[in-house]
Protein backbone atom coordinates (compact mmCIF):
# COMPACT_ATOMS: atom_id res chain seq x y z
CA UNK A 1 0.00 0.00 0.00
CA UNK A 2 1.21 3.72 -1.13
CA UNK A 3 2.60 5.72 2.39
CA UNK A 4 0.95 8.98 0.65
CA UNK A 5 -1.53 9.97 -2.25
CA UNK A 6 -1.32 12.84 -3.85
CA UNK A 7 -4.30 13.63 -5.86
CA UNK A 8 -3.86 17.19 -7.97
CA UNK A 9 -0.98 17.79 -10.63
CA UNK A 10 -0.20 21.22 -9.99
CA UNK A 11 2.20 23.53 -8.06
CA UNK A 12 0.28 22.45 -4.51
CA UNK A 13 0.71 18.41 -5.34
CA UNK A 14 3.94 18.87 -6.54
CA UNK A 15 5.42 20.53 -3.90
CA UNK A 16 3.70 17.76 -1.64
CA UNK A 17 4.60 15.20 -3.20
CA UNK A 18 8.30 16.09 -3.34
CA UNK A 19 8.38 16.93 0.49
CA UNK A 20 6.70 13.68 1.34
CA UNK A 21 9.33 11.93 -0.69
CA UNK A 22 12.16 13.60 0.74
CA UNK A 23 10.67 12.68 4.40
CA UNK A 24 10.79 9.01 2.88
CA UNK A 25 7.22 8.30 1.95
CA UNK A 26 6.35 6.26 -0.72
CA UNK A 27 4.09 8.66 -3.11
CA UNK A 28 1.60 8.37 -5.85
CA UNK A 29 0.44 11.15 -7.51
CA UNK A 30 -3.22 11.24 -9.63
CA UNK A 31 -2.89 13.86 -12.11
CA UNK A 32 -6.43 14.19 -13.74
CA UNK A 33 -4.86 15.95 -17.06
CA UNK A 34 -3.13 13.68 -19.52
CA UNK A 35 0.86 14.65 -19.45
CA UNK A 36 0.91 17.11 -22.46
CA UNK A 37 -2.08 19.18 -19.55
CA UNK A 38 0.00 18.10 -16.95
CA UNK A 39 0.02 21.02 -13.98
CA UNK A 40 -3.11 23.57 -13.61
CA UNK A 41 -2.99 26.56 -13.30
CA UNK A 42 0.26 26.59 -12.25
CA UNK A 43 1.33 26.42 -16.42
CA UNK A 44 0.25 30.08 -16.71
CA UNK A 45 1.71 31.58 -13.79
CA UNK A 46 5.08 33.57 -13.87
CA UNK A 47 5.71 34.27 -10.24
CA UNK A 48 5.99 33.40 -6.57
CA UNK A 49 5.36 36.77 -3.81
CA UNK A 50 8.36 36.25 -1.18
CA UNK A 51 9.23 38.26 1.88
CA UNK A 52 12.61 39.18 2.21
CA UNK A 53 14.13 41.32 4.32
CA UNK A 54 17.23 42.38 2.14
CA UNK A 55 17.75 42.47 -1.83
CA UNK A 56 18.04 38.76 -2.46
CA UNK A 57 19.39 38.33 -6.01
CA UNK A 58 16.58 38.68 -8.54
CA UNK A 59 14.64 40.17 -5.46
CA UNK A 60 15.52 44.17 -5.08
CA UNK A 61 15.11 45.56 -1.60
CA UNK A 62 13.10 44.68 0.90
CA UNK A 63 9.87 43.20 1.71
CA UNK A 64 9.39 42.45 5.20
CA UNK A 65 6.51 40.12 6.59
CA UNK A 66 4.65 43.02 8.28
CA UNK A 67 4.28 44.83 4.57
CA UNK A 68 3.08 41.59 2.96
CA UNK A 69 0.85 40.66 5.50
CA UNK A 70 -0.91 44.93 4.99
CA UNK A 71 -0.63 44.21 1.44
CA UNK A 72 -2.68 40.81 1.76
CA UNK A 73 -4.78 42.48 4.23
CA UNK A 74 -5.73 44.89 2.42
CA UNK A 75 -6.93 43.28 -1.06
CA UNK A 76 -8.88 41.22 0.94
CA UNK A 77 -10.40 43.82 3.33
CA UNK A 78 -9.90 41.81 6.11
CA UNK A 79 -11.47 38.39 5.21
CA UNK A 80 -8.89 36.17 6.11
CA UNK A 81 -6.78 33.75 8.63
CA UNK A 82 -4.39 35.91 10.01
CA UNK A 83 -2.43 33.05 11.57
CA UNK A 84 -2.41 30.72 7.95
CA UNK A 85 -1.74 34.07 6.00
CA UNK A 86 1.11 34.70 7.93
CA UNK A 87 2.12 31.25 8.00
CA UNK A 88 2.38 31.62 4.10
CA UNK A 89 4.13 35.01 4.05
CA UNK A 90 6.88 33.65 6.23
CA UNK A 91 7.22 30.34 4.44
CA UNK A 92 7.73 32.21 1.32
CA UNK A 93 10.85 33.79 2.83
CA UNK A 94 12.40 30.25 2.74
CA UNK A 95 11.61 27.86 0.05
CA UNK A 96 13.37 29.69 -3.22
CA UNK A 97 16.26 27.55 -2.08
CA UNK A 98 14.67 24.27 -1.91
CA UNK A 99 12.92 25.07 -5.39
CA UNK A 100 16.22 25.46 -6.69
CA UNK A 101 17.16 21.98 -5.71
CA UNK A 102 14.16 20.82 -7.37
CA UNK A 103 15.18 22.41 -10.67
CA UNK A 104 13.30 25.75 -10.52
CA UNK A 105 15.95 28.72 -11.75
CA UNK A 106 14.63 32.39 -11.09
CA UNK A 107 15.02 35.96 -13.36
CA UNK A 108 14.23 39.80 -13.08
CA UNK A 109 11.32 41.08 -13.40
CA UNK A 110 10.55 41.59 -16.64
CA UNK A 111 9.49 45.10 -18.08
CA UNK A 112 6.56 46.07 -18.14
CA UNK A 113 5.37 43.91 -15.08
CA UNK A 114 4.53 46.65 -13.09
CA UNK A 115 5.94 47.51 -9.20
CA UNK A 116 7.13 43.68 -9.07
CA UNK A 117 11.09 43.62 -8.82
CA UNK A 118 11.14 43.91 -5.03
CA UNK A 119 8.23 41.89 -4.28
CA UNK A 120 7.58 38.69 -6.35
CA UNK A 121 10.50 36.23 -7.85
CA UNK A 122 10.34 34.98 -11.75
CA UNK A 123 10.29 32.02 -12.69
CA UNK A 124 12.54 31.64 -15.67
CA UNK A 125 10.31 29.86 -18.31
CA UNK A 126 7.13 30.70 -16.39
CA UNK A 127 5.39 28.17 -14.88
CA UNK A 128 5.06 25.49 -17.41
CA UNK A 129 9.64 25.69 -16.53
CA UNK A 130 8.29 25.34 -12.75
CA UNK A 131 6.09 22.47 -13.55
CA UNK A 132 8.23 20.80 -15.70
CA UNK A 133 11.12 20.91 -13.27
CA UNK A 134 9.50 19.03 -10.43
CA UNK A 135 7.68 16.37 -12.66
CA UNK A 136 11.43 15.32 -13.43
CA UNK A 137 12.90 16.14 -9.74
CA UNK A 138 9.45 13.86 -8.47
CA UNK A 139 10.27 11.23 -11.23
CA UNK A 140 13.75 11.04 -10.16
CA UNK A 141 13.39 10.42 -6.76
CA UNK A 142 10.67 7.99 -7.29
CA UNK A 143 7.35 9.36 -6.80
CA UNK A 144 4.71 7.54 -8.76
CA UNK A 145 3.25 9.86 -11.26
CA UNK A 146 -0.62 8.64 -13.42
CA UNK A 147 -1.91 11.04 -16.01
CA UNK A 148 -5.83 10.74 -16.95
CA UNK A 149 -6.20 9.64 -13.59
CA UNK A 150 -9.53 11.79 -12.49
CA UNK A 151 -10.85 10.96 -8.95
CA UNK A 152 -14.74 10.89 -8.23
CA UNK A 153 -14.63 10.28 -4.45
CA UNK A 154 -12.62 9.31 -1.40
CA UNK A 155 -13.52 6.35 1.17
CA UNK A 156 -13.26 8.45 4.44
CA UNK A 157 -13.93 6.85 8.04
CA UNK A 158 -14.09 7.41 11.55
CA UNK A 159 -11.42 6.46 14.21
CA UNK A 160 -12.68 4.14 16.51
CA UNK A 161 -12.62 5.68 20.15
CA UNK A 162 -11.96 9.53 18.54
CA UNK A 163 -14.96 9.83 15.61
CA UNK A 164 -12.16 12.23 14.13
CA UNK A 165 -12.04 10.93 10.18
CA UNK A 166 -9.49 9.71 8.44
CA UNK A 167 -8.91 8.85 4.72
CA UNK A 168 -8.94 4.90 3.46
CA UNK A 169 -9.63 5.32 -0.37
CA UNK A 170 -9.77 6.83 -3.32
CA UNK A 171 -12.49 6.09 -6.19
CA UNK A 172 -11.07 6.35 -9.75
CA UNK A 173 -13.57 7.34 -12.36
CA UNK A 174 -12.55 4.26 -13.93
CA UNK A 175 -13.60 2.23 -11.05
CA UNK A 176 -10.13 1.26 -9.22
CA UNK A 177 -9.85 1.65 -5.46
CA UNK A 178 -6.47 2.98 -4.30
CA UNK A 179 -5.79 2.82 -0.64
CA UNK A 180 -2.69 4.85 1.11
CA UNK A 181 -1.81 5.83 4.82
CA UNK A 182 -2.46 9.08 4.10
CA UNK A 183 -3.72 12.07 1.13
CA UNK A 184 -2.85 15.13 0.05
CA UNK A 185 -5.73 16.99 -1.52
CA UNK A 186 -4.45 19.44 -4.00
CA UNK A 187 -7.12 19.26 -6.93
CA UNK A 188 -8.14 22.77 -7.54
CA UNK A 189 -11.21 24.78 -7.13
CA UNK A 190 -14.51 24.59 -9.25
CA UNK A 191 -13.76 27.21 -11.84
CA UNK A 192 -13.43 24.88 -14.78
CA UNK A 193 -17.39 24.01 -13.91
CA UNK A 194 -19.73 26.32 -15.40
CA UNK A 195 -22.54 24.79 -14.56
CA UNK A 196 -21.65 25.54 -10.67
CA UNK A 197 -20.23 28.69 -11.84
CA UNK A 198 -23.68 29.12 -13.05
CA UNK A 199 -25.62 28.05 -9.82
CA UNK A 200 -23.07 29.85 -7.39
CA UNK A 201 -23.89 33.45 -9.23
CA UNK A 202 -27.35 33.12 -10.24
CA UNK A 203 -28.87 35.88 -12.01
CA UNK A 204 -28.83 39.72 -11.85
CA UNK A 205 -31.34 42.14 -11.46
CA UNK A 206 -31.61 41.95 -15.65
CA UNK A 207 -32.55 38.65 -15.32
CA UNK A 208 -29.01 38.30 -16.49
CA UNK A 209 -26.66 34.68 -15.85
CA UNK A 210 -23.90 36.30 -15.39
CA UNK A 211 -21.57 33.03 -15.04
CA UNK A 212 -22.85 32.40 -18.66
CA UNK A 213 -20.10 34.99 -20.02
CA UNK A 214 -17.62 34.32 -18.18
CA UNK A 215 -14.06 32.74 -19.35
CA UNK A 216 -11.70 30.51 -17.71
CA UNK A 217 -7.96 31.61 -17.34
CA UNK A 218 -6.68 28.30 -16.91
CA UNK A 219 -7.11 24.69 -17.14
CA UNK A 220 -10.52 23.11 -18.08
CA UNK A 221 -9.63 20.02 -15.60
CA UNK A 222 -10.93 22.10 -12.29
CA UNK A 223 -13.98 20.48 -12.08
CA UNK A 224 -14.46 20.73 -8.22
CA UNK A 225 -15.36 17.11 -8.39
CA UNK A 226 -12.80 16.22 -5.32
CA UNK A 227 -13.97 19.37 -3.53
CA UNK A 228 -18.10 18.51 -3.77
CA UNK A 229 -17.03 15.46 -2.67
CA UNK A 230 -15.72 16.55 0.67
CA UNK A 231 -17.97 18.92 1.13
CA UNK A 232 -21.02 16.26 0.90
CA UNK A 233 -19.08 14.19 3.41
CA UNK A 234 -19.05 16.80 5.72
CA UNK A 235 -15.73 18.50 5.85
CA UNK A 236 -15.80 22.02 6.46
CA UNK A 237 -15.49 24.55 4.06
CA UNK A 238 -14.38 28.19 4.01
CA UNK A 239 -15.00 30.93 1.57
CA UNK A 240 -17.80 32.17 -0.80
CA UNK A 241 -18.15 30.47 -4.06
CA UNK A 242 -18.79 33.84 -5.87
CA UNK A 243 -15.59 35.04 -4.80
CA UNK A 244 -12.48 34.29 -7.17
CA UNK A 245 -9.05 35.51 -8.45
CA UNK A 246 -11.05 36.77 -11.21
CA UNK A 247 -9.59 39.36 -14.05
CA UNK A 248 -10.35 41.42 -16.86
CA UNK A 249 -9.42 39.67 -20.13
CA UNK A 250 -9.47 39.91 -23.71
CA UNK A 251 -13.26 39.22 -24.70
CA UNK A 252 -12.09 37.69 -27.58
CA UNK A 253 -10.02 34.48 -25.11
CA UNK A 254 -10.74 31.06 -25.37
CA UNK A 255 -13.06 29.72 -22.96
CA UNK A 256 -10.10 28.01 -21.48
CA UNK A 257 -6.01 28.00 -21.10
CA UNK A 258 -6.30 31.87 -22.24
CA UNK A 259 -3.80 32.33 -19.53
CA UNK A 260 -1.86 35.56 -18.92
CA UNK A 261 -1.25 36.35 -22.44
CA UNK A 262 -5.03 37.60 -22.64
CA UNK A 263 -5.33 39.89 -19.54
CA UNK A 264 -5.58 43.70 -20.45
CA UNK A 265 -3.02 46.00 -18.08
CA UNK A 266 -4.07 48.96 -19.27
CA UNK A 267 -6.46 50.11 -17.25
CA UNK A 268 -4.50 52.15 -14.83
CA UNK A 269 -3.59 54.24 -18.06
CA UNK A 270 -7.04 55.39 -19.29
CA UNK A 271 -10.81 54.73 -18.20
CA UNK A 272 -12.92 51.25 -18.27
CA UNK A 273 -16.99 52.20 -19.45
CA UNK A 274 -19.99 49.55 -19.49
CA UNK A 275 -22.30 48.88 -22.45
CA UNK A 276 -23.54 51.96 -21.54
CA UNK A 277 -20.95 54.11 -22.41
CA UNK A 278 -20.39 54.85 -18.67
CA UNK A 279 -17.37 54.60 -15.93
CA UNK A 280 -17.90 52.78 -12.80
CA UNK A 281 -15.09 52.57 -10.58
CA UNK A 282 -11.35 54.36 -9.88
CA UNK A 283 -9.22 53.16 -12.55
CA UNK A 284 -5.86 54.48 -10.40
CA UNK A 285 -7.07 53.50 -7.11
CA UNK A 286 -4.13 51.51 -6.01
CA UNK A 287 -0.69 50.07 -8.18
CA UNK A 288 -2.00 47.57 -10.95
CA UNK A 289 -0.65 44.44 -9.36
CA UNK A 290 -2.87 44.77 -6.29
CA UNK A 291 -5.97 45.79 -7.97
CA UNK A 292 -6.22 44.15 -11.42
CA UNK A 293 -7.79 40.81 -9.53
CA UNK A 294 -10.88 43.07 -8.81
CA UNK A 295 -11.58 44.24 -12.47
CA UNK A 296 -13.24 40.49 -13.34
CA UNK A 297 -15.41 40.70 -10.57
CA UNK A 298 -16.26 44.42 -11.38
CA UNK A 299 -16.68 43.46 -15.11
CA UNK A 300 -19.12 40.54 -14.01
CA UNK A 301 -21.63 43.16 -12.27
CA UNK A 302 -21.78 45.35 -15.32
CA UNK A 303 -24.93 45.20 -18.11
CA UNK A 304 -23.79 42.33 -20.16
CA UNK A 305 -20.62 40.90 -18.26
CA UNK A 306 -18.43 43.18 -20.40
CA UNK A 307 -16.66 46.47 -20.68
CA UNK A 308 -14.39 48.60 -22.93
CA UNK A 309 -10.50 49.64 -21.54
CA UNK A 310 -9.84 53.22 -23.69
CA UNK A 311 -6.42 54.77 -23.78
CA UNK A 312 -5.19 57.09 -26.03
CA UNK A 313 -1.36 57.56 -28.09
CA UNK A 314 0.36 58.26 -24.56
CA UNK A 315 -0.07 55.12 -22.99
CA UNK A 316 1.36 52.86 -25.70
CA UNK A 317 4.50 51.39 -24.27
CA UNK A 318 3.88 51.45 -20.71
CA UNK A 319 2.25 48.21 -19.93
CA UNK A 320 2.69 44.54 -21.08
CA UNK A 321 0.38 44.34 -24.12
CA UNK A 322 -2.13 41.64 -24.81
CA UNK A 323 -2.11 39.33 -27.45
CA UNK A 324 -4.67 40.68 -29.55
CA UNK A 325 -4.42 44.41 -31.04
CA UNK A 326 -7.16 46.36 -29.57
CA UNK A 327 -9.69 48.49 -31.61
CA UNK A 328 -8.00 51.54 -33.12
CA UNK A 329 -9.32 54.64 -34.55
CA UNK A 330 -8.31 58.38 -35.00
CA UNK A 331 -11.03 59.85 -33.74
CA UNK A 332 -13.38 59.14 -30.46
CA UNK A 333 -16.61 58.90 -32.21
CA UNK A 334 -15.03 56.75 -34.45
CA UNK A 335 -13.64 54.48 -31.36
CA UNK A 336 -17.22 54.57 -29.90
CA UNK A 337 -18.65 53.58 -33.39
CA UNK A 338 -16.30 50.28 -33.90
CA UNK A 339 -17.36 49.20 -30.34
CA UNK A 340 -20.87 49.29 -30.71
CA UNK A 341 -21.25 52.19 -27.87
CA UNK A 342 -23.62 55.05 -28.16
CA UNK A 343 -21.37 57.84 -29.26
CA UNK A 344 -23.26 61.13 -27.98
CA UNK A 345 -23.25 58.90 -23.87
CA UNK A 346 -19.56 57.84 -24.70
CA UNK A 347 -18.33 61.59 -26.01
CA UNK A 348 -20.25 62.88 -23.00
CA UNK A 349 -17.92 59.98 -20.47
CA UNK A 350 -14.84 61.27 -22.08
CA UNK A 351 -15.37 64.59 -22.06
CA UNK A 352 -16.29 64.58 -18.48
CA UNK A 353 -13.45 63.06 -17.29
CA UNK A 354 -10.75 65.02 -19.52
CA UNK A 355 -12.26 68.04 -17.54
CA UNK A 356 -11.70 67.23 -14.41
CA UNK A 357 -8.15 66.16 -15.16
CA UNK A 358 -5.97 68.66 -13.38
CA UNK A 359 -2.75 69.36 -13.37
CA UNK A 360 -0.15 66.91 -11.65
CA UNK A 361 3.38 65.30 -12.33
CA UNK A 362 2.53 61.66 -14.15
CA UNK A 363 4.51 59.36 -12.94
CA UNK A 364 3.25 55.39 -13.35
CA UNK A 365 6.12 54.08 -10.92
CA UNK A 366 4.15 56.05 -7.80
CA UNK A 367 1.33 56.65 -7.01
CA UNK A 368 1.40 59.94 -8.34
CA UNK A 369 -0.55 63.39 -7.98
CA UNK A 370 -2.64 63.27 -11.48
CA UNK A 371 -6.22 62.55 -10.14
CA UNK A 372 -8.98 64.10 -11.22
CA UNK A 373 -12.28 66.29 -9.44
CA UNK A 374 -15.81 66.67 -9.75
CA UNK A 375 -16.30 63.54 -11.42
CA UNK A 376 -17.68 60.60 -10.12
CA UNK A 377 -16.13 58.23 -9.87
CA UNK A 378 -13.17 59.76 -9.40
CA UNK A 379 -9.88 58.61 -10.97
CA UNK A 380 -7.34 58.50 -7.86
CA UNK A 381 -3.91 58.08 -9.63
CA UNK A 382 -2.39 58.54 -13.34
CA UNK A 383 -6.08 60.63 -14.42
CA UNK A 384 -4.30 62.10 -17.88
CA UNK A 385 -6.77 63.93 -20.61
CA UNK A 386 -7.43 61.40 -23.38
CA UNK A 387 -7.02 63.62 -26.10
CA UNK A 388 -4.18 62.05 -28.11
CA UNK A 389 -4.47 60.07 -31.03
CA UNK A 390 -4.36 57.20 -32.33
CA UNK A 391 -7.19 56.11 -30.14
CA UNK A 392 -7.37 52.88 -28.39
CA UNK A 393 -9.94 49.96 -27.23
CA UNK A 394 -10.10 46.79 -25.66
CA UNK A 395 -13.09 44.58 -25.06
CA UNK A 396 -13.02 42.79 -21.89
CA UNK A 397 -15.16 40.17 -20.24
CA UNK A 398 -14.33 38.21 -16.49
CA UNK A 399 -11.51 35.81 -16.96
CA UNK A 400 -11.36 33.36 -13.55
CA UNK A 401 -8.53 32.21 -12.35
CA UNK A 402 -9.43 30.00 -9.37
CA UNK A 403 -12.43 29.85 -6.95
CA UNK A 404 -12.15 30.42 -3.00
CA UNK A 405 -14.85 28.15 -1.74
CA UNK A 406 -12.37 25.53 -0.63
CA UNK A 407 -11.49 23.22 2.90
CA UNK A 408 -11.39 25.06 6.49
CA UNK A 409 -7.52 23.85 7.37
CA UNK A 410 -5.32 24.88 10.19
CA UNK A 411 -1.37 25.35 10.10
CA UNK A 412 -0.98 21.60 10.11
CA UNK A 413 -3.15 21.65 6.36
CA UNK A 414 -5.35 19.28 8.13
CA UNK A 415 -8.97 18.82 6.51
CA UNK A 416 -11.52 19.81 9.28
CA UNK A 417 -14.40 17.65 9.83
CA UNK A 418 -16.52 19.70 12.76
CA UNK A 419 -14.00 21.60 13.72
CA UNK A 420 -11.58 18.45 14.30
CA UNK A 421 -8.62 18.02 11.89
CA UNK A 422 -8.33 14.50 10.29
CA UNK A 423 -5.37 12.83 11.14
CA UNK A 424 -4.21 11.46 7.67
CA UNK A 425 -6.02 13.84 5.03
CA UNK A 426 -4.56 17.05 4.15
CA UNK A 427 -5.53 20.18 1.59
CA UNK A 428 -2.98 22.41 -0.18
CA UNK A 429 -3.14 24.81 -3.03
CA UNK A 430 -6.35 26.41 -4.82
CA UNK A 431 -8.67 23.95 -2.49
CA UNK A 432 -7.61 25.80 0.70
CA UNK A 433 -7.19 29.08 -0.46
CA UNK A 434 -10.12 30.42 0.86
CA UNK A 435 -8.63 30.13 4.32
CA UNK A 436 -6.42 32.80 3.20
CA UNK A 437 -8.04 34.99 0.40
CA UNK A 438 -11.50 35.52 1.36
CA UNK A 439 -11.67 38.29 -1.47
CA UNK A 440 -8.93 40.07 -3.72
CA UNK A 441 -5.85 39.50 -4.65
CA UNK A 442 -2.21 40.63 -4.97
CA UNK A 443 0.18 39.19 -7.96
CA UNK A 444 1.99 35.96 -6.99
CA UNK A 445 0.05 34.85 -3.60
CA UNK A 446 -1.39 32.22 -5.30
CA UNK A 447 2.00 30.62 -5.86
CA UNK A 448 3.16 31.26 -2.45
CA UNK A 449 -0.07 29.68 -0.77
CA UNK A 450 0.32 26.96 -2.90
CA UNK A 451 4.18 26.20 -2.27
CA UNK A 452 3.63 26.56 1.48
CA UNK A 453 0.56 24.48 2.22
CA UNK A 454 2.09 21.95 -0.63
CA UNK A 455 5.27 21.89 1.53
CA UNK A 456 3.24 21.66 4.63
CA UNK A 457 0.77 18.79 3.82
CA UNK A 458 3.57 17.19 2.25
CA UNK A 459 5.63 16.71 5.45
CA UNK A 460 2.51 16.13 7.99
CA UNK A 461 1.26 13.49 5.61
CA UNK A 462 4.39 11.65 5.66
CA UNK A 463 4.55 12.11 9.32
CA UNK A 464 1.25 10.67 9.53
CA UNK A 465 1.75 7.54 8.18
CA UNK A 466 3.94 6.58 11.09
CA UNK A 467 0.52 7.12 13.44
CA UNK A 468 -1.59 6.02 11.39
CA UNK A 469 -2.98 2.56 11.09
CA UNK A 470 -5.71 1.86 8.46
CA UNK A 471 -8.13 -1.61 8.48
CA UNK A 472 -8.44 -2.97 5.20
Amino acid sequence: MIDVLVIGGGNAALCAALMAREAGASVLLLETAPREWRGGNSIHTRNLRCMHDAPQDVLTGAYPEDEFWQDLLKVTGGKTDEKLARLAIRESSTCRDWMRRHGVFFQPSLTGTLHLSRTNAFFMGGGKALVNAYYRSAEKLGVQIRYDAPVESLELHSASGSGRRLFKAALLKNGERIMASSCVLAAGGFESNLGWLREAWGQNELGEWPADNFLIRGTRFNQGVVLKALLDAGADPIGDPTQAHMVAIDARAPLYDGGICTRIDCVSLGIVVNRDARRFYDEGEDFWPKRYAIWGRLVAQQPGQVAYSVIDAKAVGRFMPPVFPGVKADTLPQLAQQLGLDVATFMQTVDGYNAACGAGNFDHTVLDDCHTQGVSPAKTHWARPIDTAPFYAYAVKPGITFTYLGLKTDETAAVQFAGVPSANLFVAGEMMAGNVLGQGYTAGVGMSIGTAFGRIAGVQAAKSVKHTNIAT
